[in-house]
């Protein structure tokens, strides 16, 4: 009886709709953006293509530097990165050194 008062009048049942959906929306992003982040983050060579601007097959300091998502945490930390990800300290980061350096942990 109760339900079909506030279908009848509409406004309860549908402000209460309305904030189910809310809620669940706002639940669901988190896992979404975290699912999509893990996507991106899978897929190494694609990054690598993107960063390598003068399609020269290798990342320079300066290629390797550029793109990050948090600028300020990037530029502090890419020339260890760098030395790090250039496994036989030519000065260029290979696709395979990219990839060898972007799976290995810590």
């Amino acid at each position: 009886m109760m339900r079909q008062n506030c279908v009848r009048s509409g406004t309860a049942w549908r402000s209460l709709c309305g904030w189910l959906v809310l809620a669940s929306v706002a639940l669901l992003m988190p896992a979404c953006a975290a699912a999509d982040g893990a996507a991106k983050k899978a897929d190494p060579e694609k990054m690598f293509k993107r960063k390598d601007t003068n399609n020269d097959g290798s990342l320079s300091l300066d290629e390797f530097k550029a793109g990050g998502k948090d600028k300020e945490k990037g530029a502090k930390n890419a020339d260890k990165r760098f030395k790090k990800a250039d496994a036989n300290g030519d000065g260029k980061v290979t696709l395979e050194e990219f990839k060898a350096a972007s799976t290995a942990k810590g």
